[in-house]
């Protein structure tokens, strides 16, 4: 899935922008998951149609977001909802974590994404 053409440069700029400031969460996931450390090659930063993901795991279609505090706001989850939405009506399956659940109980989150990496596509 690519992006409006227009766009599609602005978002490659951000999403590299993005690769080098990692979060203190991201980088930490990172660490745990890159190459095929769960059996799937993922990306970080990757671009799916107008949005920027997190993390995805491009064979089995699954996104990992990884939320800070500002997604606790009522309009930053109306937000997160709808960009949930529209990334799996384009068929990939969303997970979100908080940097919390990613800092300190990085173990229950690799499992859940295991098993949804496990799941029948």
């Amino acid at each position: 899935m690519t992006a409006d053409p227009i766009e599609y440069g602005l978002l490659k700029e951000n999403a590299k922008s993005n690769r080098k400031n990692m979060t203190e969460a991201e980088s930490a996931f990172w660490s745990l998951i890159k190459g095929n450390a769960l059996g799937e090659r993922c990306l970080r930063q990757h671009i799916i149609g107008d949005y920027i993901v997190d993390f995805l795991f491009r064979r089995s279609k699954l996104v990992v977001e990884i939320d800070g505090e500002y997604h606790e706001s009522q309009a930053q989850i109306e937000r997160d909802f709808n960009r949930t939405e529209e990334i799996e009506r384009m068929g990939f399956h969303v997970l979100r974590f908080t940097n919390k659940q990613v800092l300190y109980n990085i173990e229950e989150v690799l499992e859940i994404i295991r098993v949804s990496l496990n799941r029948e596509i």
